[in-house]
């Protein structure tokens, strides 16, 4: 059988295939691209579009928020910024307001470039410094 979609495929291979570390790239990633989506929304007036957008970033955020180690002292500081993202999305939702996008885009932004840094410091640790004795 021939893949109908080979984007398609190769998105699911790469999620089903991915650390925990990089999926939770993939949300950070995803609230992005929901927010500059809903914010082009925004600008053309498309409000089902902008709606919808929002409440996609929303239920990763969400998924964020209950995937969280409570364990981890730091998770309560991190819970607390997650809620906060969600209710300026609901506020930013029901004002129409792309400024209030632009802040929680940048807060998922600094979680992912974060992420990213502690995935290559795993990385790093796991396989060696580049082969420094």
């Amino acid at each position: 059988m021939a893949i109908k979609n080979p984007y398609q495929s190769y998105q699911q291979n790469s999620v089903t295939t991915a650390s925990p570390g990089e999926l939770t790239l993939m949300l950070y990633n995803g609230i992005i691209k929901f927010i500059r989506l809903a914010k082009s929304a925004i600008e053309n007036k498309n409000i089902e579009e902008k709606n919808t957008n929002i409440q996609k970033a929303q239920k990763i955020i969400g998924e964020l928020m209950v995937t969280l180690n409570q364990d981890i002292e730091v998770s309560k500081d991190i819970l607390s910024l997650y809620d906060y993202m969600n209710r300026r999305l609901i506020e930013a939702n029901i004002k129409n307001d792309p400024a209030i996008l632009d802040e929680v885009g940048g807060l998922a932004a600094d979680f992912r470039d974060t992420w990213k840094q502690v995935i290559q410091l795993n990385r790093q640790k796991q396989y060696g410094q580049g082969g420094r004795a």
